[in-house]
């Protein structure tokens, strides 16, 4: 399998450079050249799969003969050793509805996924080809954790991760900067998640910087943390269909850097039974707008209660312009100069109603939130993440699957307004806020971000 860039500025790579570029050195997200197809029998196949098994089948075509077919088989198994439950994935039932849980690894949220994958996998890499990687990300809540516990006490690597100062949960916060292993740095930046994902591609963008001090990336634009959650896409219709290739299954994502859901639009696109996809945004609906209008326009950032997705660009919506235009890397180009300039891009008719073919989406309040909440509680005991909460009322009365992107727990302040009580709290966040800490505050800008990266690691190189 070949990678080449959303804006064509490259030779196409193979999956190792693929991962190990994060994003592309012309600027544009790594996307595969083709994607492979999956027919009846291949379904049927492996629709009986345990949950490390499948990600086996699925990751191989994209990996190519990069890694040793026992080799990738071992990663798989020690990156999801790491979780609480036997089926890494479960689908269950609660009063009616069908929850995918995606909670059940280290830091209790369904970045854990894709992340403890691709720290082994960085670590494997590495180790093989030789060469550092000093990883450079954002987070809006629990990419930032879940990074940090895929990569912490690594050889050959560290990591310097970036959150908005006072715009995520208590609990999302000291996940982070309770780890306190040398290569791990914390950066409470002042700013937004927007101001902090900018910084960082500006980072990556500055090619001799980029190339002096490896920068390597953990966030979405990341092409192995979409590998990875296409898994469970996969994983959650063969358990909800029974393996028949007759029947579809549709689902519903809560939704900030498209980055879950563009998984689902690509296991779709290669022959996985998928009906509907719903987008479920909060007030921060610049996808939902899209869908409906076909306009791309940059608003306010709102904060919300579910903070994860308080995002006005999102990242991987690059990658689903490129797959809409049938790979037209030069249109892709103009449309995101376009986006930088003016804040806006705008679709054809007739690329909107292709996407409005691929995509529902539904924008949903705080208040909203929380009465699907209470609902959901009132009606089976279960407690919902707020964001979870967002893709489940986005689901309405259909069968869709919902998402359950993290634990409740890691938002007991929502939780505490919706039902008057805080959801128990799972091992992996237990005696979290008793513990040290250490995390650095910045202000938010590239050539702050830069010093404090050249300072950090001089004594090191």
């Amino acid at each position: 399998m070949q990678y080449s860039s959303t804006r064509g500025g490259i030779a196409s790579v193979g999956f190792a450079e693929a991962v190990l570029m994060g994003l592309a050195t012309d600027g544009g997200l790594v996307v595969p050249t083709d994607l492979p197809r999956v027919d009846a029998a291949t379904l049927r196949a492996w629709s009986g799969l345990r949950f490390q098994d499948l990600a086996l089948e699925v990751m191989t075509p994209f990996v190519g003969d990069e890694i040793p077919r026992e080799d990738l088989r071992a990663l798989i198994e020690r990156s999801y050793a790491t979780f609480t439950h036997p089926e890494v994935t479960p689908v269950v039932e609660v009063g009616g509805l069908r929850i995918l849980e995606l909670f059940h690894g280290p830091t209790a949220a369904f970045k854990d996924v894709a992340l403890q994958f691709l720290g082994n996998l960085f670590e494997y890499l590495l180790a093989r080809d030789g060469g550092e990687l000093n990883i450079c990300g954002a987070t809006s809540g629990d990419t930032g954790s879940a990074a940090i516990y895929g990569v912490r006490g690594k050889a050959r690597i560290s990591i310097f991760m970036l959150h908005p100062k006072g715009r995520i949960s208590p609990i999302q916060e000291r996940q982070m900067t309770s780890v306190l292993d040398p290569n791990v740095h914390n950066i409470a930046l002042r700013g937004s998640f927007d101001d902090a994902q900018r910084i960082v591609k500006e980072l990556f963008n500055d090619l001799p910087f980029k190339s002096e001090f490896s920068l390597g990336a953990v966030n979405s634009i990341n092409w192995a943390r979409i590998l990875a959650q296409m898994v469970y896409y996969v994983f959650a219709w063969a358990r909800a269909a029974g393996g028949d290739p007759e029947r579809r299954v549709s689902f519903a994502v809560p939704t900030g850097n498209f980055g879950d859901v563009f998984a689902g639009y690509l296991a779709k696109r290669m022959g996985v039974p998928i009906d509907r996809l719903i987008i479920a945004t909060n007030r921060n609906d610049i996808l939902t707008r899209f869908v409906d209008t076909g306009v791309y326009a940059v608003g306010e950032v709102y904060q919300t209660l579910s903070p994860a997705m308080d995002i006005q660009i999102a990242s991987n919506f690059e990658r689903y312009l490129y797959f809409l235009h049938d790979g037209d890397a030069g249109k892709i180009r103009a449309m995101l100069e376009m986006l930088q300039a003016t804040g806006r891009l705008e679709v054809d008719a007739a690329h909107h109603a292709r996407a409005r073919a691929d995509f529902d989406a539904v924008a949903v309040s705080d208040a909203e939130t929380l009465e699907q909440i209470r609902l959901t509680y009132a009606a089976s005991g279960y407690i919902l993440c707020p964001h979870t909460a967002v893709g489940v009322k986005a689901a309405g009365s259909g069968d869709a699957i919902c998402l359950a992107t993290a634990h409740p727990a890691k938002f007991n302040e929502a939780i505490r307004l919706a039902i008057g009580c805080d959801a128990p709290l799972p091992p992996a966040l237990q005696g979290l806020m008793d513990l040290p800490t250490r995390c650095l505050e910045l202000d938010a800008g590239a050539e702050t971000l830069k010093a404090h990266i050249r300072d950090t690691l001089k004594d090191t190189r």
